[in-house]
């Protein structure tokens, strides 16, 4: 090594070598579907016709599911011998099982049916973000 050389400068440049970045944007080859939807055009229609359907058919079980738990109740009242004549602090069994009994049926309807189409609402944001 000559007098003037430093050391190292001959050796190969250091090079650091990380990971690639998460939080860095990526460039997006075609149309972003959230332009598609708020274009109105057809492969935006095709996703809001989606959401739509989903929603529909949510609804649509939630509400049948709903009147056949509720209709089980006259079953139910029916099928018993004897819960007509039952009473409870006077007012008769039948009367507090559709009177009260219905209303706990309703919440959970309501519950099940908001978590789920939140859900499917988020499902869908995620599809019409991803670019």
């Amino acid at each position: 090594m000559s007098p003037d050389e430093t050391p190292g400068q001959n050796s190969p440049r250091r090079v650091r070598v990380t990971a690639p970045r998460s939080q860095a944007r990526r460039a997006s080859p075609g149309y972003p579907v959230a332009r598609e939807v708020a274009e109105q055009s057809e492969v935006g229609q095709v996703f809001v016709r989606s959401l739509i359907r989903s929603q529909l058919r949510l609804a649509v079980v939630v509400a049948v599911g709903f009147l056949l738990v509720l209709l089980a109740f006259p079953l139910l009242l029916a099928w018993v011998p004897g819960i007509d004549q039952a009473t409870f602090l006077g007012v008769p069994f039948s009367w507090l099982l559709l009177g009260v009994g219905v209303y706990p049926l309703i919440g959970l309807s309501a519950w099940l049916y908001v978590r789920t189409a939140s859900r499917n609402e988020a499902r869908y944001l995620d599809l019409v973000e991803d670019e």
